[in-house]
């Protein structure tokens, strides 16, 4: 590349010898990449992966992935228009049930294994299974607007029917 000028991104040598990537992301930030890089060439590769995820329109702002889930959470029940008595079911349902496992952890480091041994823990534990029924459908709510705001890529809530309150008549 020597005498042409980048049309993506910048790479630069650091003083302990090592490669730097930045690049302007879609929102007008510069980003760096999250390490550094041992070639020159691995940098640029790096650089043409995210240029790629840019032009698919899969590009999402790390930032927006050191989210934790409770404040999210929070917030995504104060923005819907709900019935006094749905906001304090979701509020329960999140206090008691969601929050003192997820409430800590990063929305995109929820993962299906995650959740999965969640949900086994809580009805293992007693939980009744309604309960935990209407707990995993708010999550799964929850994780889908989160992938709406491309926080992440997929909802980690895959377990079939697991939403779903089964009646005794």
């Amino acid at each position: 590349m020597a005498g042409k000028r980048r049309q993506f991104g910048r790479v630069r040598r650091l003083p302990s010898g090592r490669y730097q990537a930045r690049y302007v992301g879609p929102d007008g930030q510069l980003r760096p990449a999250p390490e550094t890089f041992r070639t020159k060439r691995d940098a640029d590769d790096w650089l043409a992966d995210k240029q790629t995820e840019m032009r698919r329109g899969d590009w999402h702002d790390p930032d927006a992935r050191k989210v934790a889930f409770g404040p999210y959470a929070v917030a995504w029940i104060k923005e819907r228009e709900l019935t006094s008595t749905t906001r304090q079911l979701y509020g329960s349902l999140l206090k008691h049930h969601l929050e003192p496992t997820f409430g800590t952890v990063n929305v995109a480091e929820i993962s299906p294994p995650l959740v999965r041994r969640w949900r086994a823990d809580k009805l293992a534990a007693g939980t009744g299974s309604t309960t935990v029924a209407k707990a995993y459908a708010l999550l799964r709510a929850i994780l889908g607007t989160a992938v709406a705001d491309q926080m992440i890529r997929r909802n980690p809530c895959q377990i079939k029917g697991a939403s779903t309150v089964h009646r005794v008549s």
